[in-house]
């Protein structure tokens, strides 16, 4: 089985509705554990608890939230123990402008010294899915079908069998 982690900040709730769509499109597949886990309230070691993880963050000032900022800060303990797990990232701006690639870019760095594979997306979203706001039909859609995409190579790199 593979086991999968989305974890999310969300004030508006907008993040919040595409992590539910993104674990909505990984439930879809056979062999896909999927877990939602909210930020602040997720403790880092869980991350070493599932083979793939996905982060979403509503963007400030370009940037990730604070409260992700800091989980990556403490991941430092577990440094080289990510070691071939699957990375993700989405995210929500305010505006088309609004910054949602440097912040997808910033969880992708923290995967990537972690040493972990990074799974992007070959629609216009090309660095995970981004919303504008309230995720719309076009970001729905992008949300359930890179879920599913996810899920489908972490259950190719991690099984479909139970443990």
């Amino acid at each position: 089985m593979a086991r999968i982690l989305v974890f999310y900040y969300t004030r508006t709730g907008n993040t919040e509705k595409m992590a539910q769509l993104i674990a909505e499109g990984m439930k879809l597949v056979p062999g896909a554990s999927v877990d939602l886990a909210q930020v602040p309230g997720l403790p880092v070691e869980k991350w070493l608890e599932y083979d793939a993880l996905v982060a979403g963050v509503p963007v400030y000032y370009g940037m990730v939230p604070a409260a992700v900022k800091q989980l990556f800060d403490e991941s430092v303990e577990f440094h080289g123990q990510l070691k071939g797990k699957l990375g993700g990232a989405f995210a929500s701006s305010a505006n088309v402008g609004g910054g949602n690639e440097t912040a997808i870019l910033d969880i992708i760095h923290g995967w990537l010294i972690h040493g972990m594979l990074v799974v992007g997306d070959y629609s216009n979203d090309h660095y995970g899915p981004v919303s504008i706001g309230e995720p719309d039909k076009r970001a729905k859609d992008i949300c359930l079908r890179w879920g599913q995409m996810f899920a489908e190579t972490a259950v190719k790199l991690f099984g479909a069998n139970p443990d």
